[in-house]
């Protein structure tokens, strides 16, 4: 009898070694094979010469009749009996193959088996000896099934896997974008083997990602699983579009250009745009309703015309970036107005001339009448008003021809025409300036800014004069464009005019309002509890007590030291209490800064 281990029918994760040992009539082999795998200990006998033949496999040493702890027998056509179902013989018997298959191994199978031929005669039996060892494996991999997608959102399940005779300690999940290797995955441990199912959060809209998994217990690392290989769903743009310019083309036109969003922000595919424009009212400092057409998306930059405004009227413009799941934020440009539309512009020269310089003329006018169809003359008589002295010039700009005349005049007309086109301004609007308090020498005051215009404001200009100067003998202080508000502290006394401007980048706006305000001096203010003694009453003291004429002189001095000092403390702990929130101050006429707190300088 000829005894082989069978390679073709283990599983391809077994590994056996077989060792032959022959001693007399019995050979002893030695197998080594993994908890989980199914494994074939060969026995075999020459059918042909002896027939079929009576088969038994037992655990342990083979005895001298029969097999010890016999798990299957077979009488040469057919099983006959079996102890378990995982002991099988898969080889043809009526050919003399009766291999022991052993299924699902566990570590428990392992020990010496032994298979016994019983041929006819006295001491003729063959009997084969097999030691076999189980050993723990690796866990088998799991198998992945996609269970939702969603934005950012990715969950897999699986079913629980076979730990190979070792607790499963963890799974590890590899994730990478599907067109990058697998050396660049990011890697997650789940240290809960009992889980079956895991979301993975935080993933970017519109991506394709790729997935698989790993068993990992005591004896090592399983296998990967099968690679899911799942898309996330598209969200709204996260950016907006970028480079964002716009340029008036005429009158009742604007050009809108732009670029697309960041790509990796735009969480799908760009479809379409939405261009947004409203106008803005500076009269009233408000906008009008917004209205908006859709431009499809062909490429990285675009552009596109809005007609049909208003001229001379500043817009607003804002772009949107649109795919299949929603539009994102829009990038918004600086207002910007539309061009005047062109006018005719009729210069008309009128002739005047004062009553000291204008005598009549009886003479008759013999003069050939050149003077174009539309000089009039209302004259009640023959007589014509002429003038000595030189004409006055009157300029206007009109749509149509006009022409002024006072009663018993005739005038002479002469008109050029010419084509004038003017742009709008593109500086900010005046700021607003108010005074918030004038208290004892310090001058509150804030403002606000209105339109910008056409680019950002970069600062403000704050001017002053006494009342009484013209402003060409100003005093000017710059602000920064973030600066709403500033202090004045202990000014020279006197009346202020003052105005603001708003600069940038086109030019400066046109003055505020023209405020004034009148600054009195300490002195003034700390009289006052002092004028309250009338002279009546001072003269009545000196003349009722002795010494009277002393105290008439200390009295008054001590009482203007006292209240001096008392509304002097009082100053200084208003001041400490702004500390470091002063701008400026006044001294002797010149706006100064300090940069140092008020608490040290004092």
């Amino acid at each position: 009898m000829k005894l082989r281990p069978s390679a073709s029918s283990m599983s391809p994760h077994t590994c056996c070694l077989v060792l032959g040992l022959c001693l007399g009539s019995v050979c002893a082999d030695v197998l080594q094979a993994f908890v989980g795998r199914d494994v074939t200990i060969t026995c075999n006998y020459d059918a042909k010469y002896y027939g079929t033949l009576s088969v038994c496999w037992g655990r342990g040493p083979i005895p001298n009749r029969g097999c010890a702890n016999e798990v299957i027998r077979t009488d040469g056509t057919e099983v006959t009996s079996r102890e378990s179902e995982r002991y099988v013989l898969f080889g043809n018997i009526h050919e003399g193959d009766v291999s022991l298959t052993i299924r699902t191994l566990q570590e428990t199978d392992s020990g010496t088996y032994g298979c016994r031929v019983d041929i006819p005669g006295w001491f003729n039996d063959h009997k084969h000896e097999t030691v076999l060892n189980v050993l723990p494996a690796r866990p088998n991999p799991p198998q992945l099934e996609p269970r939702e997608v969603k934005e950012e959102v990715l969950t897999v399940h699986w079913r629980p896997v076979f730990d190979g005779g070792r607790p499963v300690l963890f799974y590890r999940i590899d994730l990478k974008n599907k067109q990058a290797p697998w050396d660049t995955a990011i890697k997650t441990e789940l240290h809960d083997p009992s889980l079956t199912q895991v979301t993975l959060v935080d993933l970017r809209p519109a991506r394709t990602y790729s997935l698989r998994m790993f068993a990992v217990n005591s004896v090592g690392t399983s296998d990967p699983s099968n690679v899911l290989t799942m898309t996330t769903k598209e969200a709204a743009p996260e950016a907006s579009p970028a480079e964002l310019k716009v340029e008036a083309l005429s009158s009742r036109s604007l050009r809108v250009w732009w670029k697309a969003p960041r790509s990796d922000l735009r969480n799908g595919v760009i479809r379409s745009y939405k261009v947004s424009y409203r106008a803005y009212d500076g009269s009233t400092r408000q906008f009008g309703q917004w209205q908006y057409v859709w431009v499809t998306a062909e490429g990285e930059a675009q552009s596109c015309v809005l007609t049909g405004l208003k001229p001379s009227t500043k817009y607003g413009t804002m772009v949107q970036a649109r795919n299949n799941a929603g539009i994102g934020p829009g990038s918004m440009s600086s207002l910007l107005a539309t061009m005047d539309e062109v006018q005719t512009t009729s210069e008309l020269t009128v002739g005047t001339s004062s009553p000291s310089t204008t005598r009549p003329d009886t003479r008759p006018d013999t003069r050939p009448d050149t003077r174009p169809d539309t000089t009039l003359d209302t004259s009640a008589s023959a007589q014509t008003t002429r003038t000595t002295t030189k004409p006055t010039e009157i300029t206007t700009k009109t749509t149509t021809t006009t022409t002024l005349k006072p009663p018993g005049t005739t005038l002479g007309l002469t008109v050029w025409a010419s084509a004038s086109t003017t742009f709008n301004s593109e500086s900010p609007e005046p700021p607003v300036l108010q005074i918030k308090s004038v208290f004892e020498g310090v001058v509150s005051l804030s403002w606000s800014c209105g339109s910008h215009g056409s680019s950002p404001i970069t600062g403000f200009t704050l001017e002053y004069k006494v009342v009484n100067a013209s402003w060409d003998h100003l005093k000017s202080l710059d602000f920064s464009p973030d600066q709403t508000q500033a202090t004045i502290i202990e000014p020279r006394p006197s009346s202020y005019h003052i105005r603001m401007f708003a600069r940038n980048a086109a030019g400066k706006s046109r003055a505020s309002d023209v405020l004034t305000l009148t600054v009195r001096g300490k002195d003034k203010q700390e009289d006052a509890p002092v004028s309250s003694l009338s002279p009546d009453t001072r003269a009545v003291s000196a003349e009722d007590r002795p010494g009277a004429h002393l105290a008439a002189i200390l009295v008054p001095v001590l009482l203007v030291l006292v209240t001096a000092a008392a509304i002097g403390t009082w100053q200084i702990r208003r001041i400490r209490k702004k500390k470091g929130t002063l701008n400026m101050w006044l001294d002797s006429g010149a706006l100064r800064y300090r940069a140092e707190s008020l608490q040290e300088s004092l």
